[in-house]
């Protein structure tokens, strides 16, 4: 009778600890209802990210954001422009709630953070001076050409792809923002520009310079898809979060979000998370 005391003792603990934890991790959305928003990492990088110049947040990562968060009974998202680099730093130091930018699921990521299913895919792509001079196809190029600059969003995926291209660091210019990094092709301060293919026609669309070419996809780069990237520890808010994402595709709302910027619905609804976080 003893042993059966302490077996179910032991029973007892294991299910309260259980119970802990999970209501721990349920405190962060109640967290968010109290307080009435969420914070949210972005980048400024249209079509992904944008910000207005009444500090209007909007793009398709935030807007698939602010609507399941509502449907989650969070009334809003408060944004911040941040660096990539500087993104998961900042979502584990608690300066943010969640990564809504762009920020495309890697295995290494993936260790990090907790991320919510696909939302949005997309190519690489280049920015270069008109008939594309130096022949860039892809970041291997960049790599031959001695000479050959090129810029990218610091701790972004092009500037890790440059990198693995071979690509000397010294010829890897982090740009803070996408009109930097035009301005910076146009003044011929570097030979090419990379960012996802509907940034870089977003910053094309926007400049209207018959100057520029555009390049993509880039040769032999891989084809990505983000999701918002919660804290670790708070994946009882990401699986809420999912739950919401996956009822928003089946009912068509998640296309309506994010076509009219371009983006593909079934390209994100044709993968998952597991996928991508176990891609080599």
């Amino acid at each position: 009778m003893k042993k059966l005391g302490i077996l179910a003792g032991l029973a007892l603990t294991a299910v309260l600890a259980t119970s802990s934890v999970g209501s721990a991790a349920d405190k962060k959305l109640e967290q968010l209802k109290a307080q009435g928003f969420a914070r949210v990492a972005i980048a400024n990088e249209p079509p992904y990210t944008a910000v207005a110049a009444d500090g209007k947040v909007s793009g398709a990562a935030p807007d698939v954001a602010r609507e399941i968060f509502k449907r989650l009974g969070v009334g809003d998202i408060v944004a911040s422009i941040s660096e990539y680099g500087a993104m998961i730093p900042g979502l584990q130091a608690g300066r943010f709630d969640v990564v809504t930018a762009g920020l495309f699921m890697k295995p290494e990521r993936c260790a990090a953070v907790a991320y919510s299913e696909p939302v949005l895919c997309d190519a690489e792509a280049m920015l270069v001076k008109k008939g594309n001079p130096k022949g860039f196809k892809s970041y291997e190029d960049v790599a031959k050409d001695t000479s050959a600059t090129i810029g990218a969003p610091g701790g972004g995926t092009e500037e890790k792809l440059a990198l693995n291209a071979g690509v000397p660091r010294e010829r890897v210019i982090v740009v803070p923002d996408g009109q930097s990094g035009l301005k910076m092709v146009q003044d011929g301060r570097i030979d090419a520009y990379s960012l996802p293919v509907l940034s870089i026609n977003d910053l094309m669309k926007k400049a209207a310079d018959p100057n520029l070419e555009v390049i993509a996809p880039v040769q032999g780069a891989p084809v990505y898809c983000d999701g918002a990237a919660f804290k670790k520890g708070d994946e009882a808010l990401r699986d809420a979060y999912d739950v919401e994402l996956a009822k928003m595709k089946k009912s068509g709302e998640f296309a309506k979000i994010i076509e009219p910027y371009g983006f593909s619905a079934a390209a994100a609804m044709s993968t998952t998370r597991d996928k991508l976080c176990s891609a080599k």
